[in-house]
């Protein structure tokens, strides 16, 4: 697998076309450390790889969740300095499950812009099938799921194979969901006692909004956290199992 170091080989120009942001925007971020400078190659140009895209969208899906700048760097102080770039999309995934729905239409050309490389049609196919995409009415036209189409875009080049990955998918789903079903009920039950326990009351609705968005970077970062110490010690085990 190529080091970081060796894939960096997108210029700032490059990586704020990439990201959707300017340049101004990527500097400032790098000002601020919320983003790692660039790799330093041949005449002193900087070059940036896919770890840095991947923060970039992190730190967006941040902004639009209505977190302030202060408290993008509180989160991003508290994430494993070595996270790779598909470790940051997961986290860019999860942040975006908490809101709506949002899909969007583009066309060929916008989509691999967005995925940052060319697509066949047996990828278009399997991203279609993780969700990330569907084809819409117009032809090369494609409704989009912003928040996971990175990650399905990086699991393209993971040699398993699909059925691997989609019963994986399912595996997650279900339990992330009844896990959001259980933290949702703990919030409503937390803040129902002053509203006699009535769940439709206007207040208890706002309250319950209210507690969540504080609730939300923590309870991202404690599951992302339980589960990679969860799968490695689960793989650990069978490895070991394996050996002996």
């Amino acid at each position: 697998m190529a080091t970081e170091t060796e894939r960096s080989t997108l210029t700032v120009d490059e990586l704020a076309a990439r990201a959707g942001v300017t340049v101004r925007t990527v500097r400032f971020y790098s000002s601020r450390g919320l983003i790692p400078p660039p790799v330093i190659g041949p005449r002193r140009v900087g070059h940036y790889g896919p770890g840095h895209l991947s923060r970039l969208a992190l730190i967006e899906e941040l902004q639009h969740r209505g977190m302030t700048l202060a408290a993008i760097e509180r989160y991003l102080e508290r994430l494993p300095p070595d996270l790779s770039a598909r470790e940051l999309a997961i986290h860019r995934a999860l942040v975006a499950s908490w809101a709506p729905d949002s899909p969007e239409d583009a066309a060929r050309e916008e989509l691999e812009r967005r995925a940052g490389r060319a697509l066949t049609e047996e990828d278009i196919d399997r991203l279609a099938a993780m969700g990330a995409l569907a084809r819409a009415d117009r032809p090369d036209t494609y409704r989009l799921d912003p928040a996971l189409l990175r990650l399905c875009v990086e699991l393209l080049d993971v040699p398993i194979a699909q059925e691997t990955i989609l019963a994986a998918r399912t595996v997650l789903l279900e339990h992330t969901r009844e896990a959001a079903r259980k933290l949702t009920r703990m919030l409503r039950d937390e803040v129902s006692p002053p509203y006699g326990g009535d769940a439709s009351a206007p207040e208890q609705i706002a309250a319950v909004k209210s507690l969540s968005a504080h609730m939300e970077p923590l309870v991202v970062q404690a599951l992302i956290t339980a589960f990679q110490r969860s799968l490695k010690e689960e793989l650990r085990a069978a490895f070991r199992a394996e050996a002996e």
